[in-house]
């Protein structure tokens, strides 16, 4: 009997041996396979990126400097089927730490031959260059173990003879020299070209002055002769502004007294109205008065006569009785 096995994309599943005749290698990557009992064999090869830093110390250039240099590389076994048999024939029963050792190995042995034949300049300045060419020289080598190089890039550069500060320093003083002798071009420059400037800027003023100097009198006698113009023509304007304005001030002062006339005579005639309504309102009121007069005159007299007739009788009649008492 037997059983099942199973495997993820992450990992290759390797069956090997048999029965009935059916002896082989079997290779599964993400699925799965059946296995015998005590005839077949199963074993896992992982197929995760391996990352891998390669170390190369005092290596010395084509110019004999010794310079330390680490990269970073991102390896993996190659999943078709030719190359996974190859990484199976070599690594199968390994750990992933061996893998990584015999790659490692591999690398180092590359960036080591490389690095003899560049100079310091080139391995400093173009590091991608540098690492694309290890790629390309290790790829085919590594590649015969079934294992592809998926990156490697330059991670540092340096020495302990301090050649790298030397040609820094050296590089800082060349540019600043150049920088130093480009000021000073462009400052010469600058001078020659602001002479040129001046130069050309008097001789258009000398020509301008020259050809423009029988034209200024002529200018100037124009600019005169139109500023007494303007001058008349502005005492004219005045003159017939202020004779305007006198016509109008006059015809206003006239409108004025024929207004206040007007107003007088309104006034007069009112008055005279007043007058008479005063006059005939106290000649009725005399009138009246008068009236009034011989009426309380009349009433008066007749009861005086009234009473005088009353006191005659009474007399009368006293005088009757008196007679008649003493006869």
């Amino acid at each position: 009997m037997g059983n099942i096995q199973t495997v993820g994309p992450n990992e290759a599943l390797i069956v090997s041996g048999g029965c009935c005749g059916n002896a082989g290698k079997k290779m599964v990557v993400g699925g799965w396979a059946w296995a015998w009992w005590l005839v077949t064999d199963v074993q896992r090869l992982t197929l995760e990126v391996m990352t891998l830093t390669p170390r190369c110390e005092h290596v010395e250039t084509s110019q004999g400097v010794p310079l330390t240099v680490t990269g970073v590389a991102q390896c993996k076994v190659m999943k078709e089927k030719e190359f996974l048999s190859t990484a199976a024939e070599q690594f199968l029963g390994k750990d992933v730490d061996h893998i990584k050792a015999v790659i490692l190995q591999t690398l180092e042995g590359h960036l080591r031959a490389i690095l003899g034949t560049l100079t310091v300049e080139e391995v400093y300045r173009d590091r991608d260059q540098f690492a694309s060419l290890v790629r390309e020289v290790a790829a085919p080598d590594v590649g015969r173990m079934g294992i592809e190089i998926l990156s490697f890039t330059i991670k540092d550069v340096f020495d302990r003879v301090e050649y790298l500060t030397s040609l820094g320093k050296a590089r800082t003083a060349a540019v600043k020299r150049d920088a130093d002798i480009g000021v000073a071009q462009a400052e010469r420059d600058a001078g020659i070209r602001e002479a040129e400037c001046e130069k050309s800027a008097m001789d258009v003023k000398y020509s301008a002055n020259t050809k423009v100097a029988p034209d200024v009198g002529r200018m100037g006698i124009e600019i005169l002769s139109f500023t007494i113009k303007d001058v008349f023509a502005r005492v004219e304007y005045l003159t017939s502004l202020g004779k305007a304005r006198t016509a109008a001030v006059k015809r206003d002062a006239d409108i004025g007294v024929a207004q206040a006339e007007r107003d007088a005579g309104i006034r007069e005639a009112e008055c005279e109205k007043s007058a008479m309504d005063v006059k005939y309102s106290a000649n009725t009121k005399v009138e009246d008065s008068h009236r009034m007069f011989q009426l309380q005159k009349a009433n008066f007299d007749g009861e005086v006569n009234a009473r005088k007739a009353e006191a005659q009788l009474a007399y009368e009649l006293q005088a009757a009785k008196m007679k008649q008492k003493n006869s």
